[in-house]
């Protein structure tokens, strides 16, 4: 599998993909490994998660190395191969598969599926790749309207209002957020108020059913694609440390053999509990 990794790194290059950017990858025990041992773990998984800052350019473009070489280790073993992207909404769906066969225009996809600001720099390539190689492509983030009416309401029993067809873009069912998850989000959002307007509660509340959601997603993705490789892109927080969308995963899908990435200019090896680390370029 050293040689399919080495490939994907050529094939990011020749696309235009910063190759060149420095980045370390360190294991879970923190020790410095080469990209082709974060390959050659991937070979042995069944989803892969890749945490990213949403403005970091190395990250994206190890991601695309990573997409070039899970499509070449598919292709050797006949497995399916799915990018999953927390960017894409489920309610865009219908839309995105239209577009991967070809029956509408990329404008008509993105005039539909309100695409982030940096989706054509950083998200269209792994899309095209995806396209191009024939493989699956889901968007798994719950529709942002819901995550808002869900964080200013202070929690998921608002979603009973919905209409049945409202709902079907929503998992039928989700766990809180673990102790752990929601500790770590208070810490982060400690300035928040626990009174008015959104509170830290809800915008919790909003947190865990994106995470509830993107697993929904990924476990239907294997479901749906037996014996595939799933490759899922999403903001660090939602899943470093095993927490978040592979806590509910784990629910969802516990024979699922899950390896957590997590890519970062100031990333700390060996503290995060992930299976790799990767430090980028600031």
């Amino acid at each position: 599998m050293i040689e399919l990794c080495t490939a994907a790194l050529l094939y990011a290059a020749s696309a235009g993909a910063p190759g060149a950017a420095p980045f370390t990858v360190f294991d879970a025990q923190g020790a410095q490994v080469e990209l082709a041992t974060l390959c050659n773990a991937m070979d042995d998984a069944d989803v892969v998660f890749l945490g990213e800052l949403h403005n970091d350019s190395t990250a994206h473009a190890i991601q695309l190395e990573l997409l070039a070489w899970a499509d070449a280790a598919t292709r050797s073993t006949d497995r399916p191969l799915v990018l999953g992207l927390e960017m894409v909404e489920t309610d865009a769906q219908t839309v995105l598969d239209e577009y991967l066969a070809g029956l509408v225009r990329e404008r008509d996809w993105l005039a539909a599926s309100r695409p982030w600001t940096n989706y054509e720099t950083d998200y269209r390539p792994l899309v095209e790749f995806a396209r191009e190689h024939g493989a699956a492509v889901v968007g798994t983030n719950a529709p942002g309207r819901y995550v808002s009416l869900v964080s200013r309401r202070g929690g998921v029993a608002v979603l009973d209002s919905l209409s049945a067809s409202a709902r079907a873009w929503l998992p039928p069912s989700s766990a809180p957020p673990s102790d752990p998850l929601a500790a770590k989000f208070m810490d982060l959002m400690g300035g928040m108020p626990h009174g008015a307007g959104p509170t830290v509660e809800g915008m919790l509340a909003g947190q865990n059913l994106r995470d509830a959601t993107m697993a929904w997603q990924i476990a239907q993705s294997l479901a749906d694609h037996p014996g595939a490789l799933v490759i899922h892109v999403n903001g660090s927080f939602h899943s470093e440390g095993g927490l978040g969308i592979p806590e509910h995963l784990a629910r969802l899908a516990p024979e699922a053999r899950v390896l957590v990435v997590t890519m970062a200019p100031d990333a700390k090896p060996g503290s995060l509990g992930d299976d790799f680390v990767i430090r980028t370029a600031p």
